[in-house]
């Protein structure tokens, strides 16, 4: 019985306790976690939406677009709208950021 009592001092005088670096761990995992979201989510639908905007920029007159699955020509751009000819002589309005350029 002695002796298995000096064995437990023993191993209890060699384990140490954990380390306490775990909350610069969970610091650098969510810095890692935020970069890779940024990287594969947010920059190219940043991307995306940079190049789409570009697309509205340069509409003009007469450019054949899809709006809805409606296709049509421009006739007249607003500042947020487009009057689009569907057929001749039917002019709807619709939203500059619901249409795309026709191909």
């Amino acid at each position: 019985m002695e002796q298995t009592a000096e064995v437990v001092n023993v191993v209890a005088q060699n384990v140490q306790p954990p380390q306490q670096n775990g909350v610069w761990g969970m610091v650098l995992y969510i810095v890692a976690v935020f970069a890779i979201i940024y990287l594969f989510m947010v920059r190219p639908n940043k991307k995306r939406m940079a190049e789409y905007q570009k697309m509205l920029d340069s509409l003009q007159v007469g450019n054949r677009v899809m709006a809805a699955g409606i296709y049509g020509t421009i006739k007249k751009i607003n500042e947020k709208t487009l009057e689009v000819e569907i057929a001749k002589g039917v002019v709807i309005e619709v939203n500059k950021n619901a249409v795309a350029i026709a191909e």
